[in-house]
């Protein structure tokens, strides 16, 4: 690697740039001088060593510790959290900036989510997104893609309601030429294909029970084996789902395994229906109809936004599109958008109640319960096997009103 930094883990997240030798203590003489409890003045130092860094306990009484592990010297991967006294620091092999998640939204509650999963983003954790269809959890994927270190490699989506069981498995895992009729020459899947990149594995309430299993054992040991093969091949992924199916009820159900659930639920985020942000509309309309060059009066505008977009956000593309279509080269007005408008579903979507988040929330705050009596009431740690900064989990013990005092021996 030829430049690392360290980014501090608190509020202010500053980006710090690693040079060759770099002495981190309480001494003002030190590259990174620090200020806190059991900070020696010469606490570490971290040294390039080739392609690599190492970093190396300058005999501090306190010590230094690597993801928890106390170390005199230890070679740094990305990723790897630092501790020296009171501080802690994440190590990065490429410079992270606080610049804004690509996807944005003028509603601020969602914006606000939107925007945390720049962090998210850089991590390795897999992400569940959750929602009615045609609110762009396609768009969310490969944003998260696009600012993760994996960019550069491919992104690969599965719809995995599409394929038949015998196809969807082939479709993941790869075959080998002989292992089912049609099987005329070897065939990589999904899991290799997305190698170095990432993996949106769409629709994936719809996967079926029995490949649910082989998915979460992929998942667990980083490793599957192609259909008909007799070894299992490594992978190297990062995994995005998504599905607009009730997760919570479907695991009531026996229909979806819990274990598959919270392995892929380390990172959850739920776009909320077009109707519930609809501070955005007149944007995404001038975006659609710009693409499609169409032109809306302001009337025809006003007629739209009444309308209660059961098809989220692909509802009001395919309404452009139509339009577009049906009516090129026209000043769109208000008589013209009884004709444009869908409404096969506005019954339907009128009797609709969703009730996922309320369950959803319920199983993450039982996840944060079961962690925090594992780590005895340690914040930190509990943090960590959520995959979650700790600032939020401090927001999320708030929220579900948890008292650490309840698992502290």
């Amino acid at each position: 690697m030829s430049q690392a930094f360290l980014k501090t883990m608190d509020e202010n997240g500053k980006t710090l740039s690693l040079q060759d030798f770099s002495t981190l203590g309480k001494d003002s003489n030190c590259q990174f001088p620090l200020s806190g409890i059991d900070i020696a003045d010469r606490h570490a130092r971290i040294e390039k060593k080739d392609q690599s860094y190492l970093i190396r306990d300058l005999r501090s009484a306190a010590g230094t510790f690597v993801n928890d592990a106390r170390v005199m010297e230890a070679y740094l991967n990305d990723g790897d959290v630092i501790r020296i006294g009171d501080q802690e620091f994440l190590f990065l092999t490429q410079e992270q900036t606080n610049r804004p998640f690509p996807v944005t939204s003028r509603n601020e509650v969602w914006n606000e989510e939107l925007q945390a999963l720049s962090n998210v983003s850089q991590t390795a954790f897999p992400v569940l997104i959750l929602g009615p269809s045609g609110t762009g959890k396609d768009v969310i994927a490969h944003a998260l893609h696009e600012e993760s270190s994996r960019c550069k490699g491919p992104f690969v989506s599965v719809n995995c309601s599409a394929l038949s069981e015998t196809l969807i498995e082939s479709e993941l895992f790869g075959h080998i030429k002989g292992s089912f009729t049609g099987a005329i020459s070897d065939r990589k899947g999904a899991f290799e294909a997305a190698r170095a990149g990432t993996l949106f594995l769409d629709e994936i309430g719809d996967l079926s029970y029995g490949l649910q299993a082989k998915l979460l054992r992929a998942l667990e040991n980083n490793e599957i084996r192609p259909v008909g093969a007799d070894r299992n091949v490594r992978t190297d992924v990062r995994i995005i789902a998504a599905t607009h199916q009730n997760l919570a009820q479907k695991i009531r159900e026996g229909l979806f395994r819990a274990d598959l659930y919270f392995r892929l639920n380390v990172v959850t985020i739920a776009p909320p229906a077009l109707s519930l942000r609809m501070e955005d509309f007149e944007e995404l309309l001038y975006s659609f109809a710009k693409k499609m060059r169409v032109r809306f009066s302001h009337g025809a505008i006003v007629r739209l936004k009444k309308h209660p977009w059961p098809g989220n956000i692909r509802e009001l593309k395919n309404l452009v599109s139509r339009t577009a279509a049906l009516y090129p080269r026209t000043h769109i007005t208000e008589n013209h958008i009884e004709k444009l408008l869908d409404k096969t579903l506005l019954e339907k979507s009128e009797e609709r109640v969703t009730n996922d988040i309320p369950v959803i929330k319920e199983i993450e705050k039982q996840m944060i319960l079961k962690r925090l009596e594992a780590n005895r009431g340690n914040q930190r740690r509990t943090a960590q096997d959520l995959g979650m900064p700790k600032s939020t989990l401090h927001d999320r013990l708030k929220y579900y009103n948890i008292d650490l005092a309840n698992f502290k021996v």
